[in-house]
């Protein structure tokens, strides 16, 4: 069996979160890519070395060196887990990255809300974004 090259850690109490996570496992053929959801109740984010709050506020990422990446460069590592990464792959270049950063940071912080528009609501405020800050990496 072919070792995990990504971990997701997403929140699995916001319904576009689980979306995507599950369109990504439909993909995951051949396991490169593992799933952890960060709102579960027996998740500890201490050991990640960050805070639930941080964690909630943008997507992180994990490769199993321990090295943690956050916002879009997370989708572009689990798109490329799953041999689809050609579609962010241009997220990647010169001026094109900074503009994709840009919209994942606006995503980020109204994500609650664009998931009302589309009827997806969260169970029970789970998914309440803390503002969309943290350590670029």
């Amino acid at each position: 069996m072919i070792p995990w090259r990504f971990k997701l850690l997403y929140d699995g109490g916001c319904p576009l979160c689980r979306r995507e996570a599950r369109f990504l496992q439909r993909r995951n053929r051949h396991g490169r890519l593992v799933f952890e959801d960060i709102a579960a109740p027996e998740f500890d984010p201490t050991i990640y070395g960050v805070s639930r709050e941080q964690l909630m506020g943008v997507i992180h990422g994990v490769f199993p060196d321990g090295r943690m990446v956050t916002r879009l460069e997370v989708f572009r590592q689990a798109y490329r887990a799953v041999g689809l990464g050609w579609l962010l792959a241009p997220t990647a270049w010169p001026g094109l990255r900074w503009l994709g950063d840009l919209g994942y940071n606006w995503f980020a912080r109204h994500r609650v809300g664009i998931g009302r528009i589309f009827g997806r609501n969260c169970a029970a405020q789970a998914c309440v974004n803390p503002v969309a800050k943290g350590p670029r990496r």
